[in-house]
């Protein structure tokens, strides 16, 4: 699975961050990033979480 951040409806809410840091991070400016192409199979409920509680549904997943 791959996750992906939508850099324009990003608002910076950092809650995939907070839920999953081992493949979210936050710029400089407080935006959502991907640390990992293919996400990992032992993070990948937490980061459909992740998805499901973005404010602004700026995750997908592939």
């Amino acid at each position: 699975m791959k996750a992906k951040v939508d850099e324009d409806r990003c608002r910076g809410h950092g809650v995939c961050w907070s839920l999953c840091p081992e493949v979210f991070d936050l710029t400089d400016d407080g935006y959502a990033v991907v640390l990992t192409p293919e996400v990992p199979a032992a993070f990948e409920d937490t980061v459909r979480t992740a998805m499901g509680s973005c404010p602004e549904r700026a995750i997908t997943l592939d």
